[in-house]
């Protein structure tokens, strides 16, 4: 992807944020994300498995990466609030605005490919999960930078996710007007 490329989506994904049906499409999937959320698997003070990042990257391939940014932000901000589990911390809405970009950048108008998918996934497990959620854990907790547990959870995670990222952003894809 060439920096015209880059360009040319955000120019389009910027027209999103005027239109009425993308805001409603993206409200609902924030509601559909913080709900999603609270059915949050906890399995550790540092470890919590969701799949509400579908809704995210539903949302980042419909309205594209800058509408993907603003959900991501909103619904790490509101999710916050709702769960209230401690202080809040910025450098998770960091993680969910980077999400929304990257998911933007891999889907908003394009076609919905396995190599999309696991290069997208790939780069959200290094990036968001295995560097910047430690490092922010870190800054909160003291804890260890990187433990085995979270590189474990990845691994496993990773094929699920890909699989269910793949088959509900294609359905998506199909029934898109």
């Amino acid at each position: 992807m060439n920096f015209a490329n880059i360009y040319n989506t955000f120019k389009s994904a910027k027209k999103e944020l005027y239109k009425v049906s993308s805001l409603v499409g993206s409200a609902m999937l924030i509601a559909l994300d913080l709900l999603l959320n609270s059915f949050r698997i906890v399995v550790s003070n540092l470890l919590e498995i969701s799949f509400s990042f579908v809704a995210l990257a539903v949302c980042a391939m419909q309205y594209g990466p800058i509408l993907g940014m603003l959900v991501g932000a909103i619904t790490d901000v509101l999710g916050h609030f709702l769960r209230s589990s401690g202080a809040f911390f910025p450098g998770f809405t960091i993680n969910a605005i980077l999400s929304g970009l990257i998911y933007g950048c891999f889907f908003y108008q394009k076609e919905v490919t396995w190599k999309r998918v696991i290069l997208c996934r790939l780069l959200i497990m290094v990036l968001i999960n295995l560097i910047l959620t430690p490092i922010w854990l870190h800054m909160m907790y003291g804890s260890a930078l990187l433990t085995s547990i979270r590189i474990i959870k990845n691994i496993i995670l990773f094929p699920i996710d890909s699989i269910l990222l793949y088959f509900i952003l294609k359905t998506v894809q199909k029934v898109r007007p």
